[in-house]
């Protein structure tokens, strides 16, 4: 059986929704095929709200699957760079903690701040919160610079607009109709192999049916990296290795961060951290927000966290990553990842591991015992209360714990023993497609946006790069 289509896009992230919602906007007519391994977006529901464990989702887990991909549904931000008084220079746009990106290689930093402020404008259309966080004390977050800036860490400051987590499925949910009706969609639907002749794209297989296409559009998330892995290496398709982030979910009481929470609402933190001066961030900081289990199709549960507009909690949670970038002959940073996930799957039984700080650095493992007078109560019920020195190697956990010590200078109490570490989380970003500025591939008509090509970090970026790719689309048309 086959079916034919102008344009095929696989996956429908952020990067693919506002792809296909600029070519509508402009006028395409023509025939387009969205494919998607989870569900419509108001079919996401997770079943730890009435069950209070992980259920393992199949085909994909509901947090990271389905319409508007993985970003959308952990907590919302929208970087906002494009205001004129932020980050003048091209150096000065760390975009999604990443300063080599593709769109920085072939755009300038007027071009992205435009591109940027487009995108942003049709988050406001379809309801996001107008208000901008971290932009009115301007006095005060200098002051924090230079205070960051004596402990040897960078502040990168940078306007974000919090959309929440019931906002966000709010916003996408009106993409979703916007799109419904105008292009062919198929969810629960997994893509089982590329079509490919003489190095130019044809097609994809799905379900033993032949979807034909001039023009496909790889655009899967982050639990889609490791298809895309394999493809490349069967196809030949040119990437070069992407790096990892490996760390924690560290959790923490609203009252130690009510500072950076007021002024920011989002720090991003940055550090080279001795002895080994590798990169170490902060990222995706949830203030009164939740952490959250998520489990990729291989069945491994890793961390993420949450952060509501209307539900609260009495904590902040944020991810503490360490950057790495391995060379020749290292080939699978994918694989690397889910070795780590396996191991701690392993220990837990399937669920993330929780430990006290104090115990991590006094060599001890966190008990029910000790938790239940723990002065931080976890937001996370279904973990598991283990030692993280199992499964995380030596000098990933010097970073972290070095870090969060460092961060002790700015912000009292961060190293509170009572604080709280779930992990592991593992962004896979997997290998990186190499594209030209059109995003094609080396492999003719076949293109790459988003996050799992490696090509954008966060939500802002993945969305700007569907803009972009709708563009490019329309101007190969003309």
């Amino acid at each position: 059986m086959e079916k034919n289509y102008d344009i095929i896009i696989v996956g429908m992230g952020p990067s693919s929704i506002f792809c296909v919602y600029e070519l509508l906007k402009r006028g395409y007519n023509k025939k387009i095929l969205m494919i998607e391994k989870g569900k419509p977006i108001e079919k996401r529901i997770c079943p730890i709200k009435s069950t209070g464990k992980c259920e393992k989702c199949k085909p994909i887990c509901n947090i990271i699957g389905g319409f508007s991909g993985a970003g959308a549904f952990s907590d919302g931000k929208l970087l906002s760079y494009y205001l004129s008084s932020y980050n003048q220079h091209i150096d000065d746009l760390y975009i999604g903690g990443k300063d080599d990106t593709f769109i920085k290689k072939y755009y300038s930093a007027s071009e992205i701040k435009k591109y940027m402020q487009y995108t942003d404008n049709i988050y406001l259309e379809f309801g996001a919160d107008h208000k901008l966080e971290g932009v009115e004390r301007k006095n005060e977050i200098k002051e924090l610079q230079k205070k960051a800036s004596r402990a040897n860490i960078k502040l990168i400051d940078v306007p974000v607009r919090h959309l929440g987590t019931e906002k966000s499925q709010e916003i996408y949910k009106k993409l979703e109709d916007y799109i419904k009706g105008k292009v062919d969609m198929l969810f629960e639907t997994e893509v089982e192999d590329l079509i490919i002749e003489k190095n130019v794209v044809k097609g994809i297989r799905a379900n033993d049916t032949y979807y034909t296409s001039d023009k496909v559009i790889l655009a899967v998330g982050v639990d889609g990296a490791s298809w895309l892995e394999k493809l490349c290496d069967k196809y030949n398709i040119i990437y070069r290795n992407g790096y990892m982030d490996i760390g924690i979910r560290y959790e923490l009481s609203n009252k130690t961060m009510s500072d950076i929470n007021k002024l920011l609402y989002e720090g991003k933190f940055m550090s080279n951290v001795p002895p080994y001066y590798d990169k170490v961030r902060t990222y995706c900081q949830n203030p009164s927000g939740f952490v959250t289990p998520e489990t990729y199709d291989n069945g491994y549960t890793l961390v993420n966290g949450h952060s509501y507009k209307t539900k609260k909690s009495n904590n902040t949670n944020l991810a503490i990553l360490v950057s790495e970038k391995f060379d020749s002959p290292f080939d699978s940073p994918i694989k690397y990842g889910f070795n780590i996930a396996e191991k701690a799957n392993l220990l837990s039984g399937g669920k993330p591991i929780v430990q006290r700080f104090g115990d991590l650095i006094t060599h001890q493992i966190t008990t029910e015992e000790k938790m239940k007078i723990n002065k931080v109560t976890p937001s996370m019920t279904c973990g598991y209360y283990g030692d993280l020195s199992y499964v995380l190697d030596y000098r990933t956990l010097t970073n972290i714990i070095n870090f969060i010590k460092q961060m002790n200078e700015i912000i009292p109490d961060f190293s509170d023993g009572d604080n709280i570490l779930y992990g592991p989380e593992i962004k896979f970003y997997g290998k990186e497609l190499i594209v030209n500025k059109n995003f094609e591939t080396s492999v003719k008509n076949l293109y790459s946006i988003g996050t799992g090509g490696g090509l954008t970090i966060g939500l802002m970026m993945a969305s700007m790069s569907g803009v972009m790719m709708a563009s490019t689309l329309l101007r190969e048309r003309n």
